[in-house]
């Protein structure tokens, strides 16, 4: 319960517009998935997960490499500044390592 409060408690404060979408990141026992989405109207604007893709490594690798695909989707659609929505989790490890490599590639937030 505790998990969804937080979640809730996080997304209260953060809001996606058309200028500068939010880049929400979820973390499975698997899988991780990052989705960039416009709140305003309601739609996805990029999306890069591991499922069905033959990413190896751990999961601190695989959150780096999901943060570099999002970045260069992003950078397509150009859109160069996110609002990063961590949900429940800690911005610790995985997500950092996400995070750094999303700002590597050259998006901003």
């Amino acid at each position: 319960m505790n998990k969804i409060f937080r979640a809730k408690r996080t997304r209260a404060k953060i809001n996606g517009t058309a200028e500068r979408p939010r880049l929400s990141v979820h973390f499975s026992n698997q899988h991780i998935t990052a989705q960039i989405v416009d709140d305003e109207k309601k739609v996805t604007l990029a999306y890069a997960t591991t499922v069905g893709a033959k990413v190896s490594g751990t999961m601190t690798e695989k959150a780096s490499k999901i943060g570099e695909e999002i970045a260069k989707k992003a950078k397509a659609k150009k859109i160069k500044k996110v609002v990063f929505d961590r949900g429940s989790k800690l911005y610790a490890g995985r997500m950092s390592a996400l995070a750094d490599a999303a700002r590597k590639e050259g998006l901003e937030f």
